[in-house]
C-alpha cells in the first residue's frame, strides 16, 4: 500500500492527529501561533460528526472540553501563552476530577502579551506547576511536524488511560513550519477509546484509589450517575475531609502517572554512547542541537544528544543514568533557564552548562556548536 505522504503545516498535523485519534470536540478561542488549529478543526470535525466550538474566551473554551469529555468525547483545545494562563484553573479542576483531555500550548515569547508571533520555550514550568496544588502532569514536546501528528495520536492515548489533561508543547517555529508527514490509516496506529465500566451501575465508583487500577470514566447519560467534584473526594466522588480519604486522593493523583512512568515517558538519543559532552535539547532547540553535534563530531569532539519527547514527567533516571559515565552537560533553551534545573537536580556530580535565548529568535547549531567546543576547552 503507497504511504499517504503530505506537506503539512505542524499545526495542521496537530488537528490532523486529532482527528485520526477518534477526537470529536473541540472549543476554544483564536490567538497566535495556534490559530491554525482551531480554523482547521473548525472544518474537519463537521465532516467526521464532531462539534466545534468558539468560546467567548480561554476559560469556557477548556469548561466546555471538560463538559464535553464527561459526557464521553474526545476532546481537545489549543491556545498560546496568556490563553494557557487562564485555562490554569480548570487544568487543576480536570486534574482532581480526573477528566481525560488534550491541551495543546504553541509556545511564544512571554511574559503577558509578549511576543505573540515569535517562538519560546518559556512554558515548560508553566506546564508543570501552573495550576496551583500537589499533582502530576503528562506533557509531550514534539520536535518536528511529523512528530505533531503522531504525538497528538499519543496524548490522545495517555489521557484516557490516565484520565488525565496531557498537555502537548510546541512552539512557534514547530506550529508554523512546513515538512514531509507520512499519514497513517487509522487501523495502522493504535488507538484508546472511551469505553464503558465493566461494571454494572449500582457497583462503579469513579474513583479507585486503593486497588491501583485506573476506573473507566464512564460516559454521563449512559446510567451511571456519580458527583464530580474539585474538592477532595472519596472513591464515589463526593467531597470528604476525612483524614485518610485525603492521603489517598492526594497520593493517586501522583501515584498513577509516577507509578506508571514507564507506559508514558518517551525519549530520544543521538550518539551518547561514547559522549564525553551531553546536549539537552527538547523540541526545535533538539533540531539545532542535532546537527551542532554532528558538527562537534566532525572537529573531534565527542559530543551526543538527549532528547525527551515527554518532557513531564521528567526523565530523572535517564539523566541520572548518562551522568554517571558523561560530566559535561549543556541545556540550550528558548528561556532563561528551565528545564536546566531538573538536569541540575538529576544529574550526578556533572558540570551543567546553559545557554539561553529569548529574543525571539532560533538558537543555531552554530551558537550551540560553538557552546559546546568552549565546553570542550574548559
Amino acid at each position: 500500500m503507497a504511504k499517504n505522504i503530505k506537506l503539512m503545516q505542524g499545526n495542521e498535523a496537530i488537528a490532523e492527529g486529532a482527528i485520526i485519534a477518534g477526537c470529536n470536540f473541540f472549543a476554544g478561542y483564536p490567538i497566535t501561533p495556534s490559530s491554525e488549529i482551531a480554523e482547521l478543526l473548525s472544518s474537519k470535525l463537521p465532516k467526521t460528526g464532531g462539534v466545534f466550538l468558539q468560546m467567548e474566551d480561554e476559560i469556557s473554551a477548556l469548561g466546555a472540553v471538560l463538559g464535553a469529555a464527561l459526557g464521553g468525547a474526545k476532546a481537545i483545545t489549543a491556545s498560546s501563552g496568556p490563553g494557557i494562563s487562564l485555562k490554569q484553573e480548570h487544568i487543576g479542576y480536570a486534574s482532581m476530577s480526573e477528566i481525560p483531555c488534550v491541551i495543546v500550548n504553541v509556545m511564544r515569547g512571554g511574559p503577558s502579551t509578549g511576543l505573540p508571533t515569535l517562538p519560546a520555550q518559556s512554558d515548560i514550568m508553566q506546564a508543570k506547576w501552573g495550576t496551583h496544588g500537589d499533582h502530576a502532569i503528562i506533557a509531550i514536546v514534539p520536535s518536528s511536524v511529523n512528530e505533531s501528528l503522531y504525538e497528538t495520536i499519543r496524548a490522545f492515548n495517555l489521557s484516557i488511560k490516565y484520565r488525565t489533561p496531557v498537555l502537548i508543547l510546541t512552539d512557534e517555529i514547530i506550529g508554523h513550519m512546513r515538512e514531509k508527514v507520512v499519514v497513517p490509516d487509522k487501523s495502522d496506529v493504535d488507538i484508546i477509546d472511551v469505553k464503558l465500566p465493566d461494571v454494572p451501575p449500582e457497583e462503579y465508583n469513579p474513583y479507585n484509589y486503593t486497588s491501583g487500577a485506573i476506573t473507566p470514566l464512564a460516559p454521563m447519560g449512559e446510567g451511571y450517575r456519580y458527583h464530580v467534584t474539585g474538592l477532595i473526594h472519596g472513591e464515589t466522588g463526593f467531597p470528604s475531609q476525612k483524614t485518610e480519604v485525603i492521603k489517598n486522593a492526594q497520593n493517586w493523583l501522583i501515584d498513577k502517572i509516577y507509578k506508571n512512568i514507564e507506559g508514558i515517558e518517551k525519549f530520544d538519543e543521538f550518539q551518547t554512547e561514547d559522549a564525553d559532552i551531553l546536549v539537552v535539547a527538547y523540541g526545535s532547540t533538539s533540531r539545532s542541537a542535532r546537527q551542532a553535534v554532528m558538527m562537534a563530531r566532525t572537529a573531534g569532539i565527542k559530543a551526543g544528544m538527549f532528547r525527551p519527547i515527554t518532557i513531564w514527567p521528567f526523565p530523572e533516571k535517564q539523566i541520572s543514568d548518562l551522568s554517571k559515565r558523561i560530566k559535561k552537560i549543556l541545556v540550550p533553551e528558548m528561556n532563561m533557564g528551565q528545564i536546566i534545573l531538573e538536569v541540575q537536580r538529576n544529574a550526578c556530580g556533572s558540570q551543567v552548562y546553559g545557554l539561553n535565548v529569548v529574543t525571539g529568535e532560533p538558537i543555531t547549531p552554530d551558537q550551540i556548536y560553538a557552546k559546546i567546543k568552549e565546553i570542550a576547552e574548559s
